[in-house]
């Protein structure tokens, strides 16, 4: 979409009195100034007078009105949506995310391997939205800070790994830097947090940490910021590998599910959020396509067009026309010899 406009037309009615200006001009008759003796010393050149100053006056005339009536090339049409959501997903990556209860084509998979594609799924689906990853194990840590590239986000999620961080189930403090990742005061009203959630992902129950979960609960809920909690496993003994001092596979054994379904359930009704109990790999999709759902801003789209603006183009040249005219048009005078 590319084409020329012209924001204040009117300006083209000057080019009308142009023509009026100069006939005008043309029949002006031209004072003389006597001055006595002075024809002894000087005399003004008889030679007609050139035509070059009128003309280069009437094109920078012309040039500087065009620019006065501001023309403008359109280059592109866009888009723009309203401010969408500031998300932090929170993601367990203790050691017991490696038991193996979830099934995908007929092969067993371990409870981080189920969820990672249903995480990258929910970030393709929400491109106007800014999202962060807090990880957390034995202790919390912000992998990737707020952001619109989800391109580079997506890269940061294929990085993760059991093992990362030290063991342990740090709950409280993975909710806590969560919440700090949120602090931004031009999103606050009355004391609350504007159009910010928190997805918190974990298996297990609290047992590391300096900030309990009922801390970091009290925190979000003074904030305004709900936390959407999903417990992630099967109940009872679930299979888990066994693996050598090298880190290869040597067996499997079997574990208890530790899940603090009540604490997770706790947070999420305290905060104003909802717990979801992931089982499966369907119920995992199906909390994350809830919380897309419950948690969805419907964008009223606005158009805006792009615009250069050409006023420097034609009133830089205007003026050097018109200085060019003032320069020419000084008087000539030929020095003659004594009489």
């Amino acid at each position: 979409m590319n084409h020329l406009v012209f924001k204040d037309p009117v300006w083209f009615l000057a080019l009308a009195a142009l023509p009026l200006i100069f006939w005008l001009r043309g029949r002006r008759r031209v004072p003389v100034l006597l001055v006595p003796f002075a024809a002894a010393w000087h005399r003004a050149s008889l030679a007609a007078p050139s035509r070059w100053p009128v003309g280069l006056a009437f094109t920078g005339l012309v040039l500087l009105i065009v620019a006065l009536a501001r023309p403008q090339k359109i280059e592109d049409k866009r888009e723009v949506h309203s401010q969408g959501y500031d998300i932090v997903l929170c993601i367990d990556l203790s050691g017991s995310m490696l038991a193996e209860d979830y099934v995908r084509d007929g092969e067993r998979i371990n409870r981080l391997q189920a969820i990672k594609p249903v995480i990258q799924a929910f970030i393709d689906k929400r491109p106007a939205d800014r999202i962060g990853v807090v990880l957390f194990s034995g202790r919390a840590y912000t992998m990737a800070p707020l952001t619109f590239d989800h391109d580079w986000l997506s890269k940061q999620l294929e990085r993760i790994r059991i093992g990362m961080i030290e063991d342990g189930t740090a709950i409280g403090d993975g909710l806590g830097i969560a919440l700090t990742r949120l602090e931004q005061a031009k999103r606050e009203s009355g004391g609350k947090r504007q159009g910010a959630f928190i997805v918190l992902l974990t298996d297990g129950a609290n047992n590391r940490g300096a900030l309990s979960p009922q801390q970091a609960t009290e925190l979000a809920k003074s904030r305004g910021i709900p936390v959407y909690t999903i417990g992630a496993g099967q109940d009872g003994l679930v299979p888990y590998p066994v693996l050598d001092d090298h880190g290869r596979r040597i067996g499997t054994r079997r574990i208890p599910a530790d899940l603090d379904e009540g604490a997770l359930r706790e947070i999420a009704t305290a905060t104003g959020g909802k717990f979801f109990r992931a089982f499966d790999t369907d119920t995992i999709e199906s909390s994350f396509k809830a919380i897309d759902k419950a948690q969805k801003i419907e964008f009223q789209a606005k158009s805006y067009l792009l615009t250069t603006e050409l006023f420097g183009w034609l009133a830089a040249p205007g003026l050097v026309f018109l200085a060019l005219a003032a320069l020419f048009a000084r008087p000539v005078w030929r020095k003659e010899a004594f009489a």
